[in-house]
């Protein structure tokens, strides 16, 4: 095993053996044995998720952004989180983004060696015109790719935020960051593949962690995505439902704010309100 790697629990032997030899209902049930574990795993970092949610918040407050960097699959995790910022809370494109080592293209294709080159990072935050109100947050398994470590050395540096979500405790990736996030979820189901429970524990605290800093930022009402954008039907009759419930008034009516507001559900609430009186 590359020494880099020994020692990790996300490159430990698999609990189970011939995995070759199992019926699919065996396979099933052992991944989901396994899966099972993560949320636990999850709840351990509560405490370190809150420390980076608060700081996160805060910078974001001053007008900063939110960037995630990464390889493969925490590459493709940070950006699918980004991505699904705008048209769930209505805020612009350009504040939260996902960055993959290797560029768009890595995000179908493994681009190789793109994760170890420990400077390419520095180079792609720079293109954002990074700054010091703005935060990176590192995503790596290991806890041991250049590029993200690389990237954390120079940000901190410059006196850009810096946070990480990692798999294993005491890694290089954490030490680089001034808020790290360690979810230790074990050995994988197939040994050292960590698109699986370390996959799902990153999925779980980037959830956690861009959901709680939109709710502190005030992009929900209640518990309800009252600035999320009107893109298809389903999104349309959502709306129509929030302001129904909110207003206590019909369908037609709700849809009629909704068109005379922009189809804004904060702002077809509000209008409604000040009929109302």
């Amino acid at each position: 095993m590359d020494s880099r790697m020994s020692g990790l629990t996300t490159e430990g032997a698999s609990h189970y053996e011939n995995l070759d030899r199992m019926s699919v209902g065996e396979l099933l049930n052992n991944i989901n044995k396994e899966d099972q574990t993560v949320p636990l795993a999850v709840s351990k970092a509560i405490p370190q998720l809150t420390a980076l949610v608060g700081a996160v918040v805060e910078r974001m407050e001053r007008g900063g952004r939110l960037f995630y960097i990464g390889a493969g699959t925490s590459g493709r995790l940070g950006i699918v989180d980004a991505s699904e910022c705008p048209p769930t809370y209505g805020v612009s494109f350009d504040l939260v983004i996902g960055i993959i080592a290797g560029g768009d293209g890595a995000i179908r294709r493994a681009v190789e060696n793109a994760e170890d080159d420990p400077d390419q990072a520095w180079k792609d935050l720079e293109a954002y015109h990074i700054n010091e109100n703005d935060t990176v947050v590192g995503i790596a398994a290991s806890g041991r790719t250049p590029y993200v470590i690389g990237g954390l050395d120079e940000a901190r540096r410059r006196g850009v935020l810096t946070g990480c979500i990692v798999c294993n405790s005491g890694s290089p990736v954490a030490k680089s960051a001034e808020f790290p996030v360690e979810i230790v979820v074990g050995p994988e189901f197939v040994t050292g593949s960590t698109r699986m429970k370390a996959g799902t524990a990153q999925k779980l605290a980037l959830n956690m962690l861009s959901t709680s800093v939109m709710i502190r930022l005030g992009k929900v009402k209640g518990n309800k995505m009252v600035d999320m954008q009107l893109t298809n039907y389903k999104l349309v009759q959502r709306a129509v439902t929030m302001v129904m419930d909110e207003l206590k008034v019909d369908a037609d009516t709700a849809k009629n704010l909704l068109d005379t507001n922009g189809s804004s559900v904060r702002k077809a609430i509000e209008a409604g309100r000040k009929l109302n009186g």
